[in-house]
């Protein structure tokens, strides 16, 4: 694959998980506001928006390496009425604003609570939005390894896998440095972190399974579909990247369930912080790989109609 390529996946894998991690951190700062109040659910989430941010803006970069230059930005967003390409081009930039704007209003505690509330609910209605504008490129009657339920589906539950799974990761760096700068409040950070983190655990576990299942059923369904396309697809999932479609449903499991499990369990004790926190790493470390192989094959095995 090509330079251009792989920055098309970095940018896709980046943005989708920065539109599940804005998400699912909404949810967080919810629950922990209902545990614990607003100053200490702040406290827990507030620094987790700059690496979303972070995240999203080295996303956005790697999409000017897959134009090929910044001069041809503006020109790929002119066909917004009947492009999926410059709607979704749009939108990230809309979106990338959006969360900006939240992120200063909520840093600074700039506006009313209800106006903060409005702009991330905004936001995220946006990121949702992305996503799915993502998930329309590819629906493309002459790709049919693409153009069937899979690609909606497994698009989705990558934002919500990677985006839960990375907050979990800026959760543990964030107890970290508040257990360093402010001990006073330690203990109900830790209360919350492992409270949350429980929930991640689960959504890790729910999410991977979905994906789990999903994957099979949509290699078997290339095969039944009787298109030469789609089965030339199919087939190079088993020769020539059969390592890579293996490895990747492996290391999902892996660090998904498998240490979404002892996340789970880590994170249930008093005390074992360090070790969630090790869990943590480690389920998104293997997920993000797996991830990023997905995503691989979904642009090395795509065969067009009338292209074989």
């Amino acid at each position: 694959m090509e330079l251009r390529e792989w920055a098309l996946i970095a940018y896709s894998i980046l943005a989708q998980m920065s539109v599940g991690a804005f998400l699912i951190l909404g949810v967080v700062h919810f629950a922990a506001t209902r545990k614990a109040g607003m100053e200490e659910a702040d406290r827990l989430s507030d620094r987790v928006l700059v690496a979303i941010i972070i995240t999203l803006g080295l996303g956005m970069l790697a999409s000017l390496f897959h134009l090929g230059s910044v001069a041809n930005a503006p020109s790929a967003v002119t066909n917004f009425a009947t492009s999926w390409l410059s709607r979704e081009i749009l939108i990230g930039v809309v979106f990338a604003v959006l969360g900006i704007v939240f992120s200063a209003m909520q840093w600074f505690k700039l506006g009313s609570f209800a106006s903060r509330r409005v702009i991330a609910w905004i936001t995220a209605v946006v990121g949702i939005a992305l996503v799915y504008s993502m998930t329309q490129i590819y629906m493309l009657p002459t790709q049919p390894a693409w153009n069937n339920f899979a690609t909606p589906i497994t698009f989705f539950v990558t934002t919500l896998l990677l985006g839960s799974l990375a907050i979990g990761v800026a959760l543990v760096a964030n107890y970290a440095y508040v257990q360093k700068k402010n001990p006073d409040c330690a203990d109900v950070q830790c209360e919350l972190l492992r409270y949350v983190t429980r929930w991640i655990a689960v959504a890790a576990v729910v999410l991977v399974g979905i994906e789990l299942v999903v994957i099979p059923i949509y290699v078997a369904y290339l095969v039944a579909t009787g298109s030469a396309a789609a089965m030339a697809s199919a087939k190079m999932m088993v020769d020539p990247y059969s390592l890579v479609f293996t490895l990747r449903l492996v290391l999902a499991f892996i660090g998904a369930g498998v240490f979404g499990v002892f996340l789970y369990q880590n994170a249930t004790n008093p005390g074992q912080e360090k070790m969630m926190g090790y869990m943590a790493y480690g389920a998104f470390a293997l997920v993000l790989i797996a991830e990023v192989m997905g995503r691989f094959l979904f642009y090395a095995t795509q065969r067009g109609v009338g292209l074989m």
